[in-house]
């Protein structure tokens, strides 16, 4: 496994290739962003990115969700794999968010993760690229990638890899890099 000094000078590297990486989902606000990752589960952004162009125009808000019958919202986002649970979540979630949260995404992780359908990598991601907080989102590509680069041991499971970046991966670590996210997206997109 490397030191911290060694990850220190791979997200230094990365940093210099790849100094605009982003978040592939597109977004106007914490919502959409949110409602996106929520779709993203065992699906492609490029798909996701296709369906959201004409949700988001539909529906502007949480409470857009709610006006709505549920089968209305399944029949928006069929073509994402198990559309009806996360039109089930989505709209659980829109409302929570529109009567408790006043129409705003929470900024905490436990807020997030009480959220129907939220669950720790999509709070990470929320949290990382709508509140830009140092949060790690950890999924099968980053589990993956920080493995094979050596930043963590290959017996580690998600939580344990999640774990040892968020220790390694610190402001001083990231000096390079705009943000943590950059980093994650950096490795998915351009580390075989």
């Amino acid at each position: 496994m490397l030191s911290k000094q060694k990850t220190t000078e791979v997200v230094a590297e990365m940093g210099r290739l790849y100094p605009n990486a982003h978040c592939e989902l597109v977004h106007a606000n914490p919502f959409e962003l949110l409602v996106a990752v929520m779709m993203s589960a065992q699906c492609t952004d490029k798909l996701v990115n296709r369906v959201t162009a004409d949700l988001f125009a539909k529906y502007h808000c949480p409470a857009d969700y709610l006006a709505v019958p549920l089968e209305e919202l399944m029949d928006d986002i069929k073509s994402i794999g198990l559309y009806r649970n996360k039109a089930k979540n989505i709209q659980a979630t829109a409302k929570i968010i529109h009567e408790r949260y006043h129409d705003t995404v929470p900024e905490s992780m436990s807020a997030l993760v009480a959220l129907p359908g939220v669950g720790q990598k999509t709070a990470n991601v929320v949290m990382s690229v709508a509140f830009d907080y140092p949060a790690i989102a950890v999924d099968t590509h980053v589990e993956r990638i920080s493995k094979r680069l050596g930043i963590c041991r290959y017996k580690d499971n998600v939580k344990e890899v999640e774990s040892t970046l968020q220790k390694k991966n610190t402001k001083r670590v990231v000096v390079s890099l705009t943000s943590s996210h950059d980093f994650l997206w950096s490795l998915f997109l351009h580390c075989p």
